[in-house]
């Protein structure tokens, strides 16, 4: 996934955000490659990811058990 420029894309990937369960966020946090835009504090979605994830729990022991290392 490129950086998002434009606030277009910034608001696609929030809404592409919106439709992720806990687990898939928790995937997602565990997994995601080094350098994701979600997970650069420099950008907006890191803050929103963020949010979003601690909104719906963020991650519990029964969510880390199921998504394994």
């Amino acid at each position: 996934m490129d950086n998002p420029n434009t606030p277009e894309q910034i608001q696609d990937e929030k809404s592409k955000l919106d439709q992720l369960s806990q687990e898939q966020m928790a995937r997602l946090w565990r997994f995601a490659p080094s350098g994701h835009p979600y997970f650069d504090s420099s950008l907006p979605l890191f803050d929103y990811f963020i949010n979003r994830f601690f909104e719906l729990g963020g991650m519990t022991p029964s969510i880390s058990k199921r998504i394994g290392w």
